[in-house]
């Protein structure tokens, strides 16, 4: 079995704003470990799959970035750069195509993941690639990964388990988009359900069929990608023709092959900051994802991030507390879903836009 993979990069959010910008989005950010998020991702890949074979998908413009991540961890034309951003299902598009141009086999299998989540897990991340990969060429399927859902999380997606057709495999019976708080609660005391992290596997020739099927206004440009990817101008102009779409709702929601394979290990995408709870412990009862020292006196449950600065806090509690060269930023912890309406207020802003 020939295993590649897909690691898309190439998002412009701004969750973690004031340090996660445009010019350097989330998955390029250093919160707890010596390695971006980013290569964080690629390095999970060891000894399941080989260097050659890993591929970072980005655009133009973050390219430092990427070739910074992913230095001696990825093949050596290992980044694959979409001409616009145009969501994940043209992205993956282009980047079958790509494989292909590279020597990829129809037969050789892809695992396509996100570039900014945490997982802390990595021998049980290794040992659900590797079961992902194997169903999925066995029985040419595209296997999910599905984490069970700890809490009724409204920002994540859903997947309801269908019949199980192996010891913890499952048919996908249908994906549900982001509930409300009551329907989340919901799906969690029910048992039935996975979040939706995202992850994909599946050989190549079914992910192509499966567009086929699913998506063929988006399949009928596959052909000219492959003849235009050394051709930018080309490339360029077929692919602001493919209709703009999540890989979700362009294939996963429609197909009906698809299975969900339960993960072996710990998931969090990293939402928003109050997020870096559950992946860094605290310290003094803070969590202090970056700091130069820090002293806190009659001070709990903060979430620190002050890179080259020490943090001191006194009788105050819940905060989140981030500052860099530009901006500092306080609020309330439960409020951490403000940071959008911060960076929307900013971006029509005249003076302040260039922080974003």
């Amino acid at each position: 079995m020939n295993i590649y993979c897909l690691v898309m990069a190439g998002g412009s959010g701004t969750r973690f704003w004031p340090e996660s910008t445009s010019k350097k989005p989330k998955q390029y950010l250093q919160f707890f470990e010596k390695n971006s998020l980013l290569r964080e991702s690629l390095l999970r890949f060891e000894n399941i799959i080989k260097k050659e074979n890993r591929y970072i998908v980005t655009v133009k413009n973050q390219e430092l970035l990427a070739r910074e991540s992913g230095e001696g961890e990825i093949a050596t034309n290992g980044i694959i750069f979409e001409p616009a951003g145009r969501n994940t299902a043209p992205c993956i598009l282009l980047s079958l195509a790509s494989l292909e141009m590279s020597g990829a086999k129809e037969s050789d299998v892809v695992v396509i993941v996100p570039a900014d989540h945490v997982i802390l897990n990595k021998e049980g991340f290794r040992k659900s690639i590797t079961r992902a990969a194997e169903t999925a060429l066995s029985k040419n399927k595209i296997v999910t990964i599905g984490v069970r859902p700890t809490f009724p999380h409204t920002g994540y997606g859903y997947i309801l388990k269908g019949e199980e057709i192996g010891p913890d495999l499952f048919k996908v019976d249908i994906f549900k988009e982001k509930p409300t708080f009551d329907l989340a609660a919901e799906y969690v005391a029910s048992g039935e359900y996975f979040w939706n992290a995202g992850m994909f596997v599946a050989p190549i020739k079914v992910l192509k069929d499966e567009f086929l099927c699913c998506a063929p206004e988006m399949f009928c440009w596959y052909q000219e990608l492959l003849s235009n990817l050394k051709d930018p101008a080309r490339l360029a102009k077929t692919y602001e023709s493919i209709p703009a779409n999540s890989i979700d709702y362009a294939v996963m929601e429609k197909s009906k092959n698809v299975l969900v394979l339960p993960a072996e290990f710990d998931w969090n995408d990293l939402g928003s900051w109050d997020a870096l709870e559950d992946v860094i412990k605290k310290r003094d009862d803070n969590v202090v994802a970056s700091s130069n020292g820090q002293y806190f006196k009659n001070a709990k449950g903060n979430i620190v991030f002050t890179p080259n600065k020490m943090a001191v806090l006194v009788n105050v509690d819940d905060l989140i507390v981030v500052s860099n060269e530009n901006v500092v930023m306080v609020l309330p912890k439960k409020d951490s879903q403000e940071v959008k309406n911060i960076v929307s207020t900013l971006k029509n802003s005249r003076e302040h836009s260039s922080l974003i």
